[in-house]
């Protein structure tokens, strides 16, 4: 506006400047002659987080700040999931009223695109102007021929079918599909039809290096395999975007944005492109699930924030904000309406949009990007040297497993804190869900950083209501595989240190871990898949010759029937010396 004030430069004149030498002469000070280097940070990326950083640290690197797509018109893009065989009325009519109330956009996550109803989509919002997306695992192009059927001269949003990433059968088949949507929606500079599903490599544990060099690998398939005489190279460049999940590590995840782009440009050099098509990369973030919980579900407003502030000032041009109840509860107004103004509330009241790339030259943000950056090219160097994906999709799978089991041993421990879950809980919590019935879910999430913990903490409040109310029924919760580890670790953070090293406890490896509850006592046990898996045919009495059965993770019976089983099929007793489990699960439960 011509009338808006000017801004006044900002300038620190009045204070002298310091060299680097007398900050390091004053840490050196400050810590009375202890090793400087016990302040540093060992990240599970295998990065040292220095304690200071200063001006010299820039020196050598790349030129800073983001180009091109990065941009502080961010868009607000709320998810609505559509389960199978439903036409996804209710998540149209929810997303009418949600652009209406705050939103830029609308992300549908497709369990079944066949049933999903685009001409009833097509009335209730004019999909040649509003930003939508769409995920979908098969049947893309008919989807995006039924899109265009409606009579939308164009699309304007992003299309998620990537079937390297989602282990999509039929490969071949797949791919044909990709370069019949690329030719159907070429001249839709608005419509991304070849995102990334990097946001499955974030939302199983990955460390941000593995997330970027995943997704370069990814991309690296699609850029060879299928530019054909339909489609050109840069057609495909030209359709990419990548959807991220952020995790509630705050400059990490700001670095992995920044770093993601940076990487864009080197990859996309490797296939001769120019520098223009690297610029134009989009980048769409959304707030993780592998960083939420069910207990003191609150904090996940934290979380949230924290996620979404690092993915506007990293550099992301659109983000979705989950609800801080999605794992427990069915899309509700309060929970929608708080996910929904969160994006605006940083960009109306924060200002988070008035600065263009805020992290450039940051001494820190500037080296660990640079770190990250590094990083991640050797792990796309690797997953390319072993055959590229999906070739090597066994490999990066292997490695999404080992970084998730280290991070469940290092909250277990308490050195990874999970606020709520493994640190300050509230031994009083009264949930608001029914923790029978989320434990019987097939839809509860199970691939979380707080699952191990969450199990083990509702597995045991049924315990004790049941012995309160002296119900004659018995139950067995599957825990998990390596659980029992987990929680001879956390019993033991909780135990004087002088007592820690004395404690022992044993069980095979690849076992899986289960609470047997009775009405008098409750005992943890363990069990191979084999016998567990002939355990619960017989409790939920399952033919053995049927194919698809997935054991639930709550089983109920009678009490002499769970005593027979369990004692039939060799579940073994798990123990820590001098203590019975009661006594682990009170400990536990802060009892």
């Amino acid at each position: 506006m011509a009338d808006a004030p000017r801004s006044t430069p900002v300038s620190f004149s009045e204070f002298d400047s310091i060299t680097t030498a007398a900050w390091q002469e004053r840490i050196r000070h400050d810590l009375k002659g202890a090793d400087p280097e016990t302040l540093e940070w060992h990240t599970t990326e295998g990065i040292t987080v220095q304690p200071f950083y200063h001006r010299e640290a820039l020196a050598g690197l790349p030129a800073t700040g983001l180009t091109g797509a990065a941009t502080t018109d961010w868009l607000n893009v709320p998810t609505y999931a559509v389960a199978a065989a439903d036409t996804g009325h209710h998540a149209i009519d929810q997303a009418a009223d949600a652009l209406q109330r705050g939103a830029d956009g609308i992300f549908f996550e497709l369990t079944d695109a066949l049933a999903f109803d685009v001409e009833y989509l097509g009335r209730k919002l004019p999909l040649a102007t509003t930003y939508l997306g769409y995920s979908i695992r098969m049947g893309a192009a008919g989807f995006v021929e039924r899109l265009l059927a409606t009579g939308t001269p164009v699309l304007r949003g992003f299309l998620r079918f990537d079937p390297i990433t989602d282990h999509t059968p039929d490969l071949a088949g797949q791919l044909s599909d990709l370069r019949k949507i690329l030719t159907l929606t070429r001249d839709f500079p608005e419509f991304r039809a070849l995102t990334l599903n990097g946001a499955f490599f974030a939302n199983r544990g990955g460390t941000v290096t593995q997330q970027i060099g995943f997704v370069l690998a990814a991309a690296a398939t699609y850029l060879e395999q299928l530019p054909s005489e339909e489609v050109t190279l840069a057609q495909v460049a030209a359709a990419f975007q990548v959807q991220v999940a952020l995790n509630p590590n705050y400059f990490f995840e700001i670095a992995k944005l920044r770093a993601l782009r940076r990487l864009w440009a080197t990859l996309l050099h490797a296939y001769g492109l120019p520098a223009e098509a690297a610029a134009d990369l989009r980048i769409f973030a959304a707030t993780a699930t592998w960083s939420q919980t069910t207990l003191d579900p609150h904090t996940n407003l934290l979380r949230v924030t924290t996620e979404t502030m690092a993915a506007v000032l990293g550099g992301a041009n659109a983000v979705s904000v989950a609800p801080f109840d999605r794992l427990y509860q069915s899309p509700n107004e309060f929970s929608s309406r708080l996910a929904r103004n969160l994006p605006v509330i940083l960009r109306e009241e924060a200002g988070l949009n008035r600065v263009a790339d805020p992290a450039a030259g940051s001494y820190y943000l500037e080296t660990i990007t640079d770190q990250v950056a590094r990083e991640a090219w050797a792990i796309f160097q690797r997953v390319e040297a072993a055959g590229g994906l999906p070739s090597a999709i066994g490999m990066v799978l292997q490695e999404l497993h080992l970084v998730a089991q280290t991070q469940f041993q290092r909250i277990a421990s308490g050195e990874q804190v999970i606020v709520g879950t493994n640190r300050f809980q509230n031994p009083q919590e009264s949930f608001d869900y029914n923790p029978k019935r989320l434990l019987r879910s097939k839809e509860f999430d199970s691939t979380r950083a707080a699952y191990p913990s969450e199990v083990l903490r509702l597995a045991t409040a049924l315990h004790f209501q049941r012995r309160e109310k002296k119900r004659r029924r018995a139950a067995v919760v599957l825990l998990g595989t390596h659980t029992n580890q987990v929680i001879l670790e956390s019993f033991l953070r909780l135990l004087p240190i002088q007592e820690r090293l004395a404690l022992k406890a044993s069980h095979p490896e690849g076992t899986l871990s289960v609470l047997f509850s009775t009405p008098e006592a409750a005992t943890l046990m363990y069990a191979t898949p084999d016998q567990f898996g002939h355990f619960a045919r017989i409790v939920c009495r399952v033919p053995v010759d049927e194919p698809d059965f997935i054991p639930p993770t709550l089983l109920t019976a009678d009490l002499a029937t769970m005593q027979e089983a369990v004692s039939l099929f060799g579940f073994k007793e798990f123990t820590v010396e001098g203590y019975s489990t009661e006594d682990v699960l009170a400990r536990l439960q802060g009892r």
